[in-house]
């Protein structure tokens, strides 16, 4: 994402993660579906037709005035020429431009920071029925794949037998194959 210097270019990327969204779903983005009074922004005709809310980060939004003040977009977020949405294919290019330039060898596409800001959420302890929410998932086997994903803080845990005071043997066998 640092490799980006264009404004729009970046605030399309940082909206896509920050929220959580499809690529469809950010070039379908409109200026009213910013709601900054309430901190949301207003997902409508996702996947499946449905309509949703999500998180509005504060620093998106400071970079979203940012853009909107050189831009200065009339009904979608993001235009491509005036008055129409900006592409799909746009955004991946701009994606795949800032990986290559990065030096990350990872195969990676725009989804995947749909995929990053779940997995995010998840590993800081956010609620699989928050994330499901956010995401616009009506399953919740949709969204319980990133409890697969994520593996950050495993270190952590310990075993419940870690916990019990058991006598242990002072036995030596030698070398162990472990």
């Amino acid at each position: 994402m640092e490799q980006i210097e264009n404004i729009k270019h970046k605030s399309i990327l940082y909206l896509i993660y920050s929220a959580g969204l499809r690529i469809s779903e950010a070039v379908n983005m409109k200026i009213a579906d910013i709601d900054s009074k309430r901190n949301v922004i207003i997902v409508q005709g996702g996947k499946g037709k449905k309509d949703r809310t999500t998180l509005l980060s504060q620093k998106l939004l400071i970079m979203l005035r940012e853009y909107y003040v050189k831009y200065r977009p009339k009904d979608y977020l993001f235009e491509g020429d005036p008055g129409k949405q900006y592409s799909v294919k746009s955004i991946q290019n701009v994606f795949n431009k800032a990986l290559k330039k990065s030096g990350i060898r990872k195969k990676a596409t725009v989804h995947s920071l749909r995929h990053s800001f779940a997995t995010h959420l998840l590993e800081h302890g956010t609620d699989l029925r928050y994330i499901q929410e956010l995401l616009g998932h009506s399953s919740s086997k949709t969204t319980e794949i990133y409890t697969h994903i994520t593996k950050k803080g495993m270190d952590k845990i310990k075993s419940p037998l870690d916990n019990l005071e058991v006598q242990e043997e002072n036995t030596t066998y030698g070398v162990y194959p472990f």
